[in-house]
């Protein structure tokens, strides 16, 4: 049976290489407009991924374009529920303007973090997500609360590993706070990837070798040599006989 991985990237946010990384992935998450981005560039960004055929997904974040969703933020289930509701159907309406559809949902920045620790946080926003539309796809830190409370409300997941992030021995990213939070040798980050998706397992910083489940990668749009580790990642998969598919 032929391996196959999703590959994901968060688009939208402002920067000047959407259009040839699009290509390279298989499902595109789209800032909605809080943490970055805005109405012209979601619909320009849509088209892309149409143009493209790559799966459309939103990806909300914090009210937070000055600090670019990064900063946790402290707010009621009302306000958590209310600010994924709108941008989830803010880029849902966008995307039935462009005949198209929504496919899945990630949180972005702090606000996919706190609700990967939090497991009442993920609740609500798999509340809002299951409200907005029920089959839409929740993705989430791969063994965090994000995908077993996204499960519990009857959801579909997708468990996301991160191409460039190390890892912690209980399977947390490690925080960017730290010097060692991202992989800048993309041999290294390659291997991480290979090994993730053919063993299900990841190499800690301590050296450990831990089980994930590995569904979807991540890999970041914002970096200076994005598009050439996306070019690499994608013939590493072909390279491998993996087929790069949305789920």
């Amino acid at each position: 049976m032929t391996k196959q991985i999703d590959l994901n990237c968060d688009m939208g946010e402002g920067m000047d290489n959407d259009a040839m990384l699009m290509p390279l992935i298989s499902s595109a998450n789209i800032a909605c407009g809080y943490h970055a981005g805005d109405d012209s560039i979601m619909r320009a960004t849509v088209a892309l991924a149409k143009q493209s055929g790559v799966s459309i997904g939103a990806h909300p974040g914090f009210a937070d374009k000055e600090n670019f969703g990064r900063t946790e933020m402290q707010l009621s289930d009302k306000e958590l529920y209310q600010i994924v509701w709108d941008q989830l159907h803010l880029l849902q309406t966008i995307c039935k303007e462009s005949d198209t559809a929504l496919h899945h949902v990630k949180p972005h920045g702090a606000l996919y973090n706190m609700a990967a620790r939090d497991a009442a946080m993920a609740r609500v926003i798999a509340q809002a997500v299951k409200d907005v539309d029920a089959s839409l796809i929740f993705y989430g830190l791969s063994g965090s609360h994000l995908i077993s409370e996204a499960q519990a409300l009857g959801l579909r997941t997708a468990s996301e590993v991160f191409a460039d992030r190390t890892y912690q021995d209980n399977g947390s990213l490690t925080p960017r706070s730290q010097a060692n939070a991202l992989i800048h040798d993309h041999e290294i980050a390659l291997k991480q990837v290979l090994q993730m998706i053919q063993e299900q397992t990841v190499t800690a910083v301590s050296g450990k070798c831990i089980s994930l489940t590995a569904e979807t990668i991540c890999i970041h749009g914002d970096g200076p040599h994005a598009l050439s580790f996306a070019q690499q990642i994608n013939s590493a998969l072909h390279n491998a006989s993996i087929k790069i598919q949305s789920i």
